[in-house]
């Protein structure tokens, strides 16, 4: 993937064939956009979370500060 070696040369090396090690490549970098994809989602869940739980927490301090009574 850095470039610094052919297909050829990783194929003889694992013993595979050039087609095979292109295709690893190429999944490879579709997994690799996926992996950045989910990272972002996830950031922008948590996010969400928070937003609710400090909501919840500004609910009950409200409650806890009213009157008994």
């Amino acid at each position: 993937m850095r470039g610094d070696k052919t297909a050829q040369e990783i194929a003889a090396k694992h013993k595979v064939h050039p087609t095979q090690v292109t295709t690893w490549k190429g999944q490879a970098i579709d997994g690799l956009a996926e992996v950045f994809s989910d990272k972002v989602r996830r950031a922008e869940d948590n996010e969400a979370e928070v937003k609710e739980r400090h909501a919840k927490i500004g609910k009950l301090a409200v409650e806890n500060d009213a009157p008994q009574g």
